[in-house]
């Protein structure tokens, strides 16, 4: 499981490594994000994920050891202090405060860890949009096409996109300007010219095979019916797809999920009767906002989660509610087209922020909201430094704006040290932060939820409750509170960040080894996808794409995540396949190569 401190933030005010991750722990600990009883991990892996030496962790927990903050028990291991050590509730906000305001100079008289001179210990509201996401065919309400938390997933069957922004499509022809940057514009977008307009009643669509045609749709419905999808399946089944599928079930521990099942229906489904409020289940918002404490820095209570039929619904419902027809929103670009589409759908106007190898470039944006993925930027997996972060939230104190945080990948890492999320780094309020279980747990268990600022519950809650009434999945929710607190989605992450982690290493070693004059993978040690750039040209590309079509294995192109049009790259999946799978599907990839070659 991961764990997530304000390290950065001391490390740039303290001069030692260890007197950085005391203090950091330390106001964890006093603003109630690590709660009394949580249990803290060993020296071993503090150590690991803060690369200083085991006897510098050491010498952390001593010193909150002998200051009161933990306890230790012997043969169990090392947990915060009771609650009865801590302010009031009221007061913990001040102490973190006060903790984080603490100058340098009196922290430097503290000696260096034991043992090493000072030197070493330095060097350590109206009808929904479309919810659009891979999960699905290309378009549906919010509730049913969720993003899943991993907005580049698709379902099981290869899609062939075009790689080419001219042709028939959802990026088809018209160019325009957007902020500073020229961007392709959808030729059927609205105020496009030739575009349907929804208000005139003879733009209709004849649905043939049924007993209705005519049917006037509005401008979305037009928009929809224009996009075409292609699909791909070879006659022998043998198909191995770079394309994720989710999780599999092969490795879900469904024995301790069923017990949860059962549990959470009571005695003859005695717990079921009622339904769900439409923020969701307390038990389940109240087992998140402990998972979000420890494992991302985020200070969440039960009240400030609202539960969602997966992620994206939650990121439509939001752009629905603080756009208004013509509001600017900013999105990354490249990024996930699911949110450029919720913008899109809801009138708002799109502001394309660059993406480098840094993730997002802060800029002075004209706008009130933004949508970013900071944590491991979508697609192509860069994690944006910490002064990046504090621009971005300087420039929403500056613009009075609203940032939607999209930790759509943060679960599985397997090197280096979570990077807190922006809405841990938050002191405004001006943070809505997303997450979903669709990733962590199955495909099926479309659960989404976002950790919201105070002002913004009551009109999500209430926007909520107009589209779903009736929430569903309440058996799915009191079983996943129950999972969640028995232990058993700590084992469940912890062993498939194993799986994946040791898939990640093998793929990235075929790659480079046996593909490695045709992509440049970028870098990365978290995520289900890898992001490569194409070293050749665009038409040998185009051509790779065709000849690995043929030979039973296909990729993601990713320009279908760009507006602007950049050049070729690649995502692959691999998460879903095991180590036999990936060597044939690289070898495959190589031999369309090969074809490409004996063409020319």
């Amino acid at each position: 499981m991961n764990f997530t401190l304000p390290y950065d933030q001391y490390l740039a005010v303290h001069r030692y490594k260890y007197l950085a991750l005391y203090h950091a722990l330390r106001a964890a600990i006093l603003g109630g994000t690590l709660p009394g009883g949580t249990r803290l991990p060993s020296t071993r892996k503090l150590a690991e994920l803060y690369a200083m030496s085991r006897g510098s962790a050491s010498q952390v927990y001593d010193m909150l050891l002998a200051d009161g903050y933990i306890r230790t028990e012997t043969g169990r291991g090392t947990f915060v202090a009771d609650d009865s050590f801590y302010p009031a509730e009221g007061e913990r906000k001040g102490a973190a405060q006060e903790a984080e305001g603490e100058g340098a100079a009196d922290m430097l008289k503290e000696p260096a860890p034991a043992g090493k001179p000072a030197e070493a210990a330095f060097d350590e509201a109206g009808m929904m949009g479309p919810a659009d996401s891979a999960h699905c065919a290309e378009a549906g309400m919010a509730g049913a096409a969720d993003s899943g938390g991993d907005p580049q997933a698709e379902g099981t069957m290869p899609v062939q996109e075009s790689a080419d922004p001219g042709e028939a499509g959802y990026y088809a022809v018209r160019t325009g300007i957007i902020g500073n940057v020229h961007v392709p514009v959808a030729s059927n977008a609205p105020n496009a010219p030739n575009a349907p307009n929804a208000s005139d009643a003879a733009s209709t669509v004849s649905l043939p095979g049924t007993p209705y045609s005519g049917i006037p749709l509005s401008s979305w419905g037009n928009r929809l019916m224009h996009r075409h999808v292609s699909i791909y399946e070879p006659a022998d089944g043998a198909f191995v797809s770079f394309r994720s599928r989710g999780m599999l079930m092969e490795h879900f521990p469904y024995a301790e999920w069923r017990s949860a099942l059962k549990y959470a229906g009571g005695k003859s489904g005695g717990l079921l009767e009622g339904y769900c409020p439409p923020q969701g289940e307390e038990g389940l918002r109240r087992a998140i906002a402990a998972h979000l404490r420890v494992t991302r820095g985020i200070r969440a209570e039960a009240e400030h989660i609202v539960l969602f039929s997966g992620s994206m619904q939650g990121i439509v419902l939001l752009a629905q509610l603080l756009l208004e027809p013509g509001s600017p929103a900013v999105v990354e670009d490249p990024g996930f087209h699911g949110i450029r589409r919720a913008v899109e759908i809801s009138g708002g106007e799109l502001l394309l922020g660059r993406v480098d190898e840094s993730g997002l470039v802060p800029q002075d944006w004209a706008a009130r909201l933004l949508f970013v993925t900071p944590s491991r930027q979508f697609p192509t997996g860069a994690v944006l430094p910490l002064d990046r972060r504090r621009r971005l939230l300087e420039w929403a104190r500056r613009q009075e704006a609203l940032i939607v945080e999209d930790d759509y990948d943060s679960e599985f890492r397997w090197g280096g040290r979570p990077i807190e999320p922006l809405k841990a780094l938050d002191r405004e309020e001006r943070v809505v932060y997303i997450g979903s279980f669709s990733n962590s747990m199955f495909s099926g268990l479309r659960l989404g939820y976002a950790v919201l600022p105070p002002w913004l519950i009551k009109p999500v809650t209430a926007a909520k409750a107009l589209y779903e009434p009736l929430p569903g999945a309440q058996l799915e929710q009191r079983a996943l509170a129950r999972f969640m607190h028995t232990g058993g989605y700590g084992r469940h992450l912890r062993r498939m960040t194993r799986i994946y982690g040791e898939r990640a290493r093998i793929f990235r070693s075929l790659l480079s080894e046996r593909l490695g004059l045709l992509f440049e993978p970028l870098p990365g040690d978290a995520g289900l996808h890898i992001y490569a750039h194409w070293r050749r040209s665009r038409e040998e590309f185009a051509a790779f794409r065709a000849a690995a079509l043929k030979r039973g294995t296909d990729f993601r192109d990713a320009a279908m995540y760009r507006v602007v049009p950049g050049a070729p790259a690649a995502c692959f999946s691999f998460a879903h396949l095991d180590s036999g799978q990936l060597e044939i599907g690289v070898n495959r990839l190589l031999l369309a190569w090969k074809d490409v070659q004996n063409r020319t």
